[in-house]
């Protein structure tokens, strides 16, 4: 499975907020780098038919993927950064009504929900409404809707944002025993969400792509080198 970007740009106006960005991502985890304005939610937007490129295309496989339109939306699971979902719902109900959402059978809703309850901790909150969830719970509601379907594509934005440490570990595990076959996106601007659990890296600034390569040892410290340099 390859999933590429070629000189991918997208523009508001006469700002880009992504400029001719060209990637290759195939099986394994990458960890999206950057600062805040980076251009990092308005790629995954793209990878997910959310917007539309300015220029340039996004392909799968050498099919793009306007082309493979529905077939595509349901191998994808995604999270975006401002996570929507219905206060007054219940976690078990609103897991539920997104897996219909997403064509899964009744019998397959309820086996997927569960199970995705249990991996994400939230087994003893299924009856609680969604409003009444720590803002640590609803992050991890949102991880678990993603996933439900079990996407061949996860993307995640910021999954991490209001998860204490512990959390974030059992994320970090979460995800690695997720995905093998699989291509997972993550995007966080905290470097260590993604140190131990990242094949690769990807590192945007201004809206283009400045690193793309294998994870490093003391990956912070050569985040912020390259940043650093990339400046002079």
């Amino acid at each position: 499975m390859e999933l590429k970007t070629e000189n991918l740009v997208k523009c508001y106006g006469k700002k880009a907020a992504v400029r001719n960005v060209s990637l290759t991502l195939s099986e394994g985890i990458y960890g999206l780098l950057g600062e805040n304005g980076a251009g990092k939610t308005t790629l995954m937007g793209l990878l997910c038919g959310i917007q539309q490129p300015t220029h340039g295309k996004i392909t799968l496989n050498g099919r793009t993927i306007e082309a493979l339109g529905a077939d595509y939306r349901k191998m994808l699971g995604y999270l975006p950064q401002n996570f929507g979902y219905y206060p007054e719902f219940k976690v078990w109900d609103f897991l539920l009504y997104v897996a219909a959402l997403k064509g899964l059978s009744r019998a397959k809703a309820e086996e997927k929900s569960g199970e995705m309850l249990k991996v994400t901790g939230l087994m003893s909150e299924k009856a609680h409404k969604i409003k009444n969830l720590s803002g640590g719970m609803k992050r991890r509601l949102g991880i678990a809707q993603a996933m439900l379907n079990e996407p061949e594509i996860l993307i995640l934005d910021e999954p991490s944002a209001g998860l204490d440490p512990g959390e974030r570990r059992r994320f970090g595990h979460l995800i690695q025993n997720f995905s093998k076959g699989r291509i997972i996106l993550i995007s966080t601007h905290i470097v260590s969400d993604v140190e131990k659990t990242a094949d690769r890296i990807i590192m945007m600034k201004a809206g283009r792509v400045i690193y793309a390569g294998k994870n490093r040892e003391n990956l912070e410290d050569f985040y912020f080198d390259y940043f650093r340099r990339n400046e002079e």
